[in-house]
């Protein structure tokens, strides 16, 4: 504001308000001119980071040449060499030169795939909303791009987190195992579910699923964690035994889980219904059947069963439920709905259809799922869950469960549609909710809607 104008505003308004409105306008010029500098800054990073990836992929091809000659190696050489150059040479040399600087007032956030799961989403805007610190989010998209921008891309990762005050995670991943993440940094596995049925990690050595325990000392996938933040004391030794944490070593952490606080939120549940209703309007009045199952091989590969019986369960129930299905996402190719019940009956929201799993079970009467890991959130509704376990004895050759499966299950196990259709004809007669209770005061009793305050509390 030039000088008349600040005399006349001040007649006019008086002498505080234009005090308070001079005030706003320096601060937003100052924002404006701290986002200025920010992108500038990011765009020189993204310039030396180039530099020196094109850099490093030389000195690697001239290590390759120099190993093998004219020789034509396949595709598996090259990337078992690639991995190799990546994370025990250039990792380990870049987090320890950067880690010579000062701790910066910042917290890393990495997701190993896409996106972002909802396991650091919900932590990292707690943290938004919470705190001071600046938040640095990272996106790999392993699996989905070649390895050579994987590694490209988690250079960048590491980089960061070598003057991170926290780093936040939730999957495994071998990228740290050849170095030591510095004293004043918290290293946080969330993991992306709240229990655990099948088998993960150290525990799947010597399974068709699992990696070989050469693999797993070569590369370890679980190192250099500060805490470990699981939903209750009772599935500890499980994490001890996937991860090889020593029980005595004060890693694993009963927190609670931080997306779990969503199920606590009045207004998470109010907005998710009424997305609901804005998604399928066939909504409106009906019940809600989520089938939600894990999926079958390896990750990169997986698929998703295609046994549920749509056409029987929408002449069973169509006048009082709608279905929907919500596969992994891992499945590229989900199985299809028959197109005479598909938006009518039935409906897909397995990615980019507007609604996440939390969502989706906060909205839904019934669950259908088998080995899934969400039926230890789902039991805080203390809702009906039904297993379609129709390849037990299958899965468990192949993956291996921790639990004997008929004595776990806060539900009902079956093998064919017939009997599902059946129970639910039955529900109100036949739904035990006191063993749902019992499953989540025994599985999930640290998820009472302040997790994550626990977990925030824990950096150092």
């Amino acid at each position: 504001m030039d000088i008349l104008a600040v005399m006349k505003h001040t007649v006019t308004k008086g002498p505080f308000a234009t005090y308070r409105l001079h005030k706003k306008r320096q601060e937003e010029k100052a924002k404006k001119e701290r986002e200025r500098l920010r992108k500038l800054e990011a765009e020189r990073k993204a310039r030396l980071s180039e530099e020196e990836n094109v850099r490093l992929m030389s000195e690697f091809d001239g290590r390759i040449k120099e190993k093998y000659g004219d020789e034509e190696i396949s595709k598996s050489v090259y990337e078992k060499e690639l991995k190799a150059f990546w994370i025990k040479e250039v990792y380990p040399k870049i987090y320890n030169e950067e880690a010579q600087k000062p701790v910066e007032h910042k917290v890393v956030f990495m997701e190993r795939g896409n996106g972002i799961s909802a396991s650091l989403k919900y932590m990292l805007n707690y943290m938004k909303k919470n705190t001071d610190y600046e938040i640095k989010k990272f996106s790999l998209m392993g699996n989905t791009v070649e390895p050579e921008v994987y590694y490209k891309r988690a250079k960048d990762y590491i980089r960061e987190i070598a003057t991170a005050k926290a780093i936040f995670i939730c999957t495994a991943n071998d990228l740290t195992g050849y170095f030591k993440i510095r004293p004043e940094t918290t290293y946080i596995q969330l993991w992306h579910g709240c229990g655990v049925f099948k088998k993960v990690g150290l525990s799947t050595i010597d399974k068709a699923f699992g990696k070989s325990a050469e693999s797993h000392k070569e590369y370890p996938i679980n190192t250099n964690y500060s805490y470990v933040t699981i939903a209750s004391p009772e599935l500890s030794w499980i994490f001890e035994e996937s991860m090889g944490i020593d029980k005595d070593a004060g890693i694993i952490v009963p927190t609670g889980v931080s997306r779990s606080d969503e199920f606590f939120d009045p207004q998470f549940i109010e907005n998710s219904y009424k997305k609901l209703y804005e998604k399928i309007p066939q909504a409106e009045g009906k019940k809600v059947i989520l089938y939600a199952p894990t999926f079958r091989g390896e990750v990169a590969t997986c698929t998703s069963p295609d046994v549920l019986d749509v056409k029987a369960f929408a002449e069973a129930f169509s006048d009082e439920y709608i279905l929907i299905f919500k596969h992994h996402q891992s499945v590229k190719n989900v199985p299809p709905i028959p197109e005479e019940y598909e938006n009518t009956f039935a409906f897909d929201m397995t990615r980019g259809k507007g609604m996440n799993i939390n969502e989706l079970m906060t909205v839904s009467d019934i669950c259908i799922s088998d080995y899934s890991s969400l039926v230890f959130e789902y039991s805080l509704f203390e809702r009906p869950m039904i297993f379609f376990a129709y390849d037990l004895e299958d899965y468990i050759d192949v993956r291996g469960l921790y639990y004997d499966f008929d004595e776990i299950t806060p539900g009902p196990i079956f093998r064919t549609n017939e009997e599902i259709i059946d129970y639910i004809r039955h529900i109100d007669e036949r739904f035990n909710k006191q063993e749902v209770i019992d499953f989540k005061n025994r599985f999930m009793n640290c998820c009472d809607g302040h997790a994550s305050e626990r977990i925030a509390a824990l950096i150092k």
